[in-house]
């Protein structure tokens, strides 16, 4: 195992090319940052296949060596979910800390998570991820043979490791069912005074957070950062009229989102699966956007959230000389809205959007009623 420094550590970037999977490198250096490390360099290739035994060849293992000693870097960040073996392989021959996407992810989470079940969630994922590599830190017990008060010890250590490592997970999922217990009756009172609830959705750093105090005159965190917020807020807002709406702000997304975390967020996650509406927030800017809306309805899918009405919301119009507008579907509902949160642009049109949200809302539950009772 290697020590990790507190801050500011030199990082060496990996990203290959491969015909499918492609991730994107300009997000490998945002969550590099976003991290606390300093990427110092960056090593790109191209391969048909990942290499079973260190994921790149030969020849970058050659380059990742010199560039490790050249630049004095403390880690060495693959823009790929890594196999267990291939990470262990890495750090030997590098002599640093190898860490794939998936855990640079899952770094920070755990570096932002803020209330107490937002980190339940984040150690329950980290746990998972970690019980697959746990190895890794008793090979020096393992390559011990024999000799009085030594036989096995390597296989004992691993053994009580993975007891107590299983028995965290079990007292974290408890805690957490607990806290989703709560969770559920707020949502039962909610939907007994029929009071529609609107969940803000969208790929990280879109600015989901910058709407949702400018709708509801929160205070949440808001930062040029990729998981800026990974805590769901709820507030309640007013639109015309004093209609009351309650509108989530839910954790971002982003490509091949560990499935660890996508399981251990279920819970916070479920409040966009129990919403009238969700809000898909897109940061219009960004010239991959349209891939962007693609992975966040890919994760919409995986929590059974793929049917809930949406409506398209184009943030950072400012950014590109746009006009605040608003588009409508063949049926009249209000589908798309451009807007900039940032300097509150646009703003009525969300909240038409939500005013018309409430009464097919109001519709829906009265012909429920109806039905019941006939």
């Amino acid at each position: 195992m290697f020590d990790r420094p507190d801050s500011g550590e030199r990082a060496i970037l990996v990203h290959l090319s491969f015909h499918s999977g492609q991730e994107d490198l300009l997000e490998l250096k945002e969550l590099a940052k976003s991290a606390g490390t300093d990427p110092v360099y960056v090593i790109t290739g191209s391969r048909k296949h990942p290499d079973p035994k260190y994921f790149v060849g030969k020849g970058k293992l050659e380059e990742l060596k010199a560039a490790v000693e050249s630049y004095s870097a403390d880690v060495v960040l693959f823009n790929h979910p890594l196999a267990p073996s291939q990470e262990r392989n890495l750090e030997g021959a590098l002599g640093v800390r190898v860490v794939d996407r998936n855990g640079l992810i899952l770094d920070i989470f755990a570096q932002r998570a803020q209330s107490f079940e937002g980190k339940l969630q984040v150690e329950l994922a980290q746990l998972k991820h970690l019980s697959t590599r746990l190895v890794r830190g008793w090979t020096h017990l393992e390559r011990q043979k024999g000799g009085i008060g030594l036989r096995g010890p390597g296989e004992t250590q691993l053994e009580t490791d993975r007891r107590l490592l299983g028995l965290r997970i079990k007292q974290i999922q408890q805690r957490l069912a607990k806290v989703d217990k709560q969770r559920h009756q707020g949502r039962s009172k909610r939907k007994k005074a029929e009071i529609p609830s609107v969940s803000l959705v969208g790929y990280t750093n879109a600015g989901k957070s910058t709407l949702f105090n400018k709708l509801t005159r929160a205070n949440v965190y808001v930062a040029n950062q990729l998981f800026a917020t990974l805590d769901t807020t709820s507030r309640r807002m007013f639109t015309e009229g004093q209609v009351e709406i309650v509108v989530s702000d839910t954790v971002g997304f982003i490509r091949h989102l560990p499935h660890s975390l996508v399981a251990a967020f279920r819970s916070t996650l479920e409040e966009t699966i129990q919403a009238d509406l969700l809000l898909h927030v897109v940061d219009v800017n960004n010239a991959k956007y349209e891939d962007q809306i693609t992975e966040v309805n890919k994760v919409l899918t995986e929590i059974d959230a793929a049917d809930i009405p949406q409506v398209l919301v184009f943030n950072k119009i400012d950014l590109k000389g746009e006009q605040p507008r608003v588009e409508r579907d063949e049926y009249g509902r209000i589908a798309r809205v451009f807007l900039s949160a940032k300097n509150s642009a646009g703003l009525d049109g969300v909240r038409h959007a939500l005013i018309e949200a409430k009464t097919e809302h109001q519709v829906s539950a009265a012909s429920e009623i109806i039905n019941s009772r006939e």
